[in-house]
């Protein structure tokens, strides 16, 4: 026969057990979250001419703390006159790197602009670790790259950012003079994204910042959103808030696109658009 006490003894350390594990996957949660946050997928780097562009260059950045970072530099086709042409720095998701987005860069590269796309650290063939910080040091580095050319107008600079480049755009839109602003799949901050998918992890033990809301407010360039209605990584209210804060002006919603697809789903809509909103602002 079990006796009270018995079963009081069983649930206090099936209770322990569980105390135990609970703490063990915090404390995991919190020492990897850098980890989590940034998978850092690498991969190989194709050359511009290989994924169907053929006036791109490979090009390598060194950012502030000696890492060396790889990506792509597509000139203004064709190439202007000194200083006259117009730049945009393109930040992808997570878990994408330049060879994964290669067609979409191809399809959706702005006539007679300058793009510029690193690979973050720790991503594709870019060396480091990536961290909050050391990603808004690529950005830095991105942007002493594109304005040093010779053929870019550093005073017209856009930054698109997609998803978790949303972040990285914001951070360099709020610290430099950049013209315009292009956002896709934007969530509203690192600790709300983890309320979102990760409720059980207190979010005061989060270092994470990745602040979209608090950022977006402080932006002086126009600012275009573009959000998937079916995303469930970085649901719609996420994006509108984003747009709201940086009294966007224009908040493109994309019928039936998730988090990844509102390129195929978009489509020469998006392209359009962006396109526009960048001949608008830069020219």
């Amino acid at each position: 026969m079990i006796t009270f006490p018995r079963m009081l003894s069983v649930a206090l350390r099936v209770l322990a057990v569980l105390v135990v594990a609970y703490a063990a996957i915090v404390l995991l949660a919190w020492a990897f979250q850098e980890r989590l946050a940034f998978p850092a997928p690498a991969g190989p780097l194709p050359t511009p001419v290989e994924a169907g562009i053929p006036d791109g260059q490979l090009v390598a950045v060194t950012a502030a703390d000696s890492v060396r970072l790889k990506g792509w530099y597509l000139p203004p086709n064709p190439v202007p006159q000194a200083s006259s042409a117009p730049g945009l720095i393109w930040f992808y998701g997570n878990m994408e790197t330049i060879g994964g987005i290669a067609p979409i860069l191809r399809e959706f590269r702005p006539p007679g602009t300058g793009l510029l796309v690193l690979d973050y650290r720790g991503y594709g063939q870019s060396e480091g670790k990536p961290t909050e910080k050391g990603l808004y040091r690529d950005a830095d580095a991105a942007w002493q790259f594109l304005t040093q050319r010779p053929e870019i107008d550093s005073t017209r600079i856009a930054v698109y950012g997609r998803s978790v480049g949303s972040a990285v755009a914001l951070y360099l839109a709020t610290e430099n003079p950049v013209r315009a602003v292009i956002l896709e799949s934007a969530f509203t901050s690192g600790r709300e994204m983890a309320q979102e998918h990760y409720s059980m992890i207190p979010i005061g033990l989060l270092h994470l910042r990745l602040n979209n809301v608090e950022r977006a407010a402080r932006l002086t360039a126009p600012l275009l959103v573009f959000h998937g209605t079916d995303d469930w990584i970085a649901p719609l209210p996420m994006g509108r808030a984003v747009a709201e804060a940086g009294r966007a002006e224009e908040f493109v919603a994309i019928e039936g696109a998730g988090h990844n697809d509102t390129y195929d789903v978009g489509g020469a809509m998006y392209r359009d658009r962006l396109h526009a909103f960048l001949k608008k602002h830069l020219n």
